[in-house]
């Protein structure tokens, strides 16, 4: 490649041809569309099961359809960041981008603004299809709340981080079964199994999972049933830092392969 070859490869250009990627994917609609209704969905039926005097607020009812959101979201950054590698293309990909770390930054650029967007739209589906619920159970929720918009906003960058976060195994992984089912377990299985088993290690463990990110839009009583348990008392602050620290390890991890190993 020529230096004036080298020097048309711009950012504008490498995130145009990401986006073309992206939004030629056949799953990317689906998915995107799949995770609002499925947020919505799940906040709704989790709704018909809640009554008044229960230990559930309108923020953990709203927030309930993250635990199939994030899947949706997982399941298109892996996409994003492995489908080069799956189907053979990245020689090409590379070839015309030899400095690489651009290619990987608007992957995860365009995959981060596509799930902030999405996370918007279910946060709103969720709590219009909850509204009903939340009136006859005597559950509040309010824009002019700051608790309210805080968790709202949390949920939204939870599952952004996880859309990233998938972009990154992706990359680091380049196989979508493999990057999928790392994701998985880090996001769901590991907390999900440790859950019933509390201790200091077990708690330890799970605080420290991008899992913790769903502090972010924790309500008090959820935050201060988990200060209660034996592992760090992070906070909702904590969560989003634990889940920042994931990306920030994973991005290295990725930069470094994609820099350093063949691309084939």
């Amino acid at each position: 490649m020529t230096s004036s070859e080298a020097r048309a490869v711009t950012v504008p250009r490498v995130v145009a041809a990401e986006w073309t990627k992206v939004v030629s994917l056949p799953s990317t609609p689906w998915l995107l569309a799949g995770t609002v209704c499925a947020a919505a969905f799940l906040a709704f039926v989790l709704g018909l099961f809640v009554g008044p005097g229960d230990a559930v607020s309108g923020t953990s009812l709203a927030g309930s359809g993250h635990l199939l959101a994030q899947l949706g979201l997982l399941v298109l950054g892996v996409l994003v960041g492995s489908t080069d590698f799956a189907v053979g293309t990245s020689l090409t990909t590379y070839a015309a981008v030899p400095r690489r770390l651009p290619v990987l930054l608007a992957q995860v650029a365009l995959t981060g603004a596509l799930a902030l967007a999405t996370g918007l739209v279910a946060i709103a589906a969720s709590l219009a299809v909850t509204a009903g619920t939340r009136r006859t159970a005597g559950l509040s929720w309010s824009t002019a709340d700051p608790a309210d918009l805080r968790t709202a906003a949390g949920y939204v960058l939870f599952l952004t981080g996880a859309a990233v976060c998938g972009v990154l195994l992706g990359a680091l992984l380049r196989r979508p079964l493999a990057a999928l089912a790392a994701a998985v377990a880090l996001f769901v299985l590991l907390d999900q199994l440790l859950a019933p088993h509390p201790g200091r290690v077990a708690d330890t463990v799970r605080a420290l999972l991008p899992s913790s990110g769903t502090r972010l839009f924790a309500d008090d009583a959820q935050l201060a049933a988990l200060a209660a348990g034996h592992g760090p008392h992070l906070g909702a602050a904590g969560g989003g830092l634990v889940l920042a620290a994931w990306c920030a390890a994973l991005a290295v991890l990725a930069g470094y392969r994609l820099v350093r190993r063949d691309v084939s």
